[in-house]
């Protein structure tokens, strides 16, 4: 008798039972939101048909001789128990990787490094990448992937007060990964436009504030900062001239000079319980003005709502295009359970209308529109930053201009 003969009915039962609402005890999620198919499935037949899931199936006994791994998928199972929620396996394979396999992960730093500052769930992977970039930056500095690192990765890299590297090349390599955030931008200075700077500020706006400009000498700020003096504020450029002109030995270094950063200045503009709860007076005051940030103050609540636009604001009926504006929500008493979400849709980031106040996306936060209603619905941004999206009453409202004047 041909044993396979029966293979065909098996195959066939097998199938069906995937329909089997009593006996399934796994369900896996396919898609996003709205759209999202369920799988019923069965963890024995998924523990032996993929070795991948009968690693990340131990949380049924507990055990996991992480020996046994390839180290790769070491790092998969860390990602897979960070998207489960598994918070007490996440913490181990960190502690485990960053004890017994640091060789490997200095091979394979740009894919351990892009791993562990995908989101927060790695604090230990982090603290040992920023770690290991102090102590040899070019790894990370002359990686060819150097220029795709997130900027929360580069900020935190540049404000290390132990990295061992001079200022100047922290300072061409912040440059180098700003131009290239924007492939259009000329690649010569000299070449620049009003835009082309505003453009530029906005992509190292929160980086500019870490290099230590007084710790170049003279010659390299003449050299090296100076031709790009238009991305810098105002009252911080002034200071550098000053400072750098009176050293009559160019490669000689201020003397007592305090670390310059770390503030740009802000700047109100307009403030509803001075100027008026109204759209009009928003646009008569902050039209034509750029580089804004809105806040808002939730009527009975401890809720602050706000975004940042980097473009003029306008009265037109128009979008603006732009990919780098956000917006934001925390609560002031507790600031660090803040939102923030980055526009998703750039053709649809702000609208410009005398009929509604500060509106960034289609629908994403709206203060003051035709019938005076404010309320936040996710539209052209990556997130919702409030939980409902029902209306609210404003406190108070301001909008203040960041950068030099």
């Amino acid at each position: 008798m041909n044993d396979n003969k029966l293979l065909p009915n098996l195959s066939q039962n097998l199938l069906e039972i995937l329909n089997d609402e009593e006996y399934y005890d796994i369900t896996i999620e396919v898609g996003n939101d709205p759209y999202v198919k369920v799988f019923r499935a069965h963890m024995v037949i998924l523990h032996y048909r993929s070795s991948y899931l009968r690693r990340i199936l131990y949380i049924y006994g507990g055990k996991l001789s992480l020996n046994e791994y390839d180290n790769s998928d070491i790092i998969k199972v860390l990602v897979a128990a960070s998207e489960l929620n598994l918070q007490e396996l996440v913490t181990y394979l960190q502690f485990f990787l960053v004890k017994n396999k640091t060789s490997w992960m200095e091979k394979n730093f740009n894919f351990v490094y892009q791993t562990s500052f995908e989101n927060d769930s790695f604090p230990e992977l982090q603290k040992y990448c920023i770690e290991l970039i102090s102590k040899e930056p070019d790894k990370i500095f002359k990686s060819p992937d150097f220029t795709s690192i997130p900027e929360k990765l580069l900020i935190s890299i540049i404000q290390n007060d132990n990295l061992q590297t001079s200022e100047v090349q922290i300072w061409e390599h912040v440059l180098k990964w700003g131009l290239a955030q924007n492939p259009k931008l000329p690649s010569e200075i000299t070449n620049f436009s009003k835009d082309d700077f505003n453009t530029l500020i906005n992509i190292l706006l929160q980086c500019i504030p870490f290099i230590r400009f007084y710790n170049l000498t003279s010659k390299e700020f003449v050299d090296k900062v100076f031709p790009h003096r238009e991305i810098l504020p105002e009252e911080l450029c002034t200071d550098l001239l000053k400072t750098f002109l009176t050293l009559s030995n160019p490669d000689s270094k201020p003397i007592n000079k305090s670390r310059p950063h770390s503030s740009y200045e802000f700047k109100l503009l307009f403030r509803a319980s001075r100027d008026g709860h109204s759209r009009d007076k928003f646009h008569m005051i902050c039209d034509i003005q750029s580089h804004t940030v809105v806040l808002v103050k939730v009527k009975g609540s401890n809720e602050i709502l706000g975004g940042y636009n980097p473009i003029e604001w306008k009265s037109d009926k128009s979008y603006s295009t732009t990919k780098y504006s956000f917006i934001f929500s925390f609560n002031n008493e507790r600031i660090d359970n803040h939102i923030l979400s980055h526009v998703m849709f750039e053709n649809y980031a702000i609208y410009n209308s005398s009929g509604h106040g500060p509106l960034f996306g289609i629908s994403d936060l709206i203060i003051w529109d035709s019938f005076h209603k404010n309320y936040c619905k996710k539209s052209s941004y990556k997130k919702s930053i409030r939980k409902t999206e029902g209306y609210f009453n404003i406190e108070e409202c301001e909008v203040f201009q960041i950068g030099s004047y």
